[in-house]
């Protein structure tokens, strides 16, 4: 497998931003140097180009650049952001290659399935699974459009007004956290998608606060580390995994950073071991 690490931040608006930049490095620092691929980012913030998105003009350069690497990626990579935006390209490109076949799971404190003509902040991260499932200035063509069947929510405990209506229309699956304890239902609930095949996005604000401090926007009730990295390795033991995002960490110094990198290791051992 590859490690693609993408330092966005254009995708949030959080006084942390730019330290998601920082994360995604110091995750890097304790990669194998050997099969990792970075992929630049620009260093402007960017435009909103009358899309309704800040930032619109970078975001869409790190998508065009991310794509091109994916491209060139011979098995399945294992994406390093950055802010959730960059499971854009990442799952776009998961279900081009595996189209109908594959599922989902979007381990995160929040849904981000806003669009942009309700969306609080304007902000991609809120709105880039609303983009998968074909909604909005970034989202992709027909062939490589998410089925939102295909999709389920994981951990999900802080939802806007848009997102609540979008769920309930598309009857997308949750599982809460409480139904985390064990990885039955949420194995039970991937498997009645008929999927083979699964792709894991892990925003790391999923965990409980007291697991990572490094966190942009940190909510109460979130999983354990076990709970987390158990329920990965029941998913792997079941489904072929296409691929995998890890996002979200924004250590507020490199010190911090040091305190956290051993818990998401353990998360990047349990996708790869």
């Amino acid at each position: 497998m590859t490690f693609l690490v993408v330092p966005q931040w254009q995708g949030s608006v959080s006084a942390r931003a730019m330290r998601l930049a920082d994360g995604a490095e110091a995750i890097r620092g304790d990669l194998p140097t050997s099969s990792t691929v970075i992929v630049d980012v620009p260093v402007e913030s960017g435009e909103a180009l009358d899309s309704g998105i800040l930032r619109f003009s970078s975001l869409l350069r790190v998508r065009e650049r991310q794509l091109h690497a994916l491209n060139h990626v011979p098995d399945w990579a294992l994406t390093i952001g950055g802010d959730c935006g960059v499971s854009l390209s990442s799952i776009e490109h998961a279900v081009g290659r595996a189209s109908d076949d594959l599922a989902v799971v979007w381990f995160d404190a929040h849904p981000d399935l806003n669009a942009a003509e309700d969306s609080p902040s304007g902000a991609f991260t809120g709105m880039v699974l609303r983009a998968l499932c074909g909604e909005g200035a970034l989202a992709p063509d027909a062939a490589h459009t998410l089925d939102p069947a295909k999709l389920v929510l994981a951990g999900i405990r802080d939802i806007d007004p848009g997102e609540e209506r979008f769920i309930a229309e598309k009857r997308l699956t949750q599982i809460d956290s409480a139904a985390l304890e064990t990885p039955a239902a949420l194995v039970e609930a991937v498997r009645a998608t008929g999927a083979g095949s699964v792709y894991l996005h892990i925003d790391l604000d999923v965990l409980d606060p007291a697991v990572i401090s490094g966190l942009a926007n940190p909510l109460p009730f979130g999983l354990t580390l076990e709970q987390l990295t158990g329920a990965i390795t029941a998913l792997r033991a079941e489904f072929t995994l296409a691929g995998a995002t890890i996002a979200g960490f924004s250590p507020v110094s490199p010190l911090d950073a040091e305190d956290d990198l051993p818990s998401i290791l353990r998360v990047i051992g349990s996708l790869t071991r």
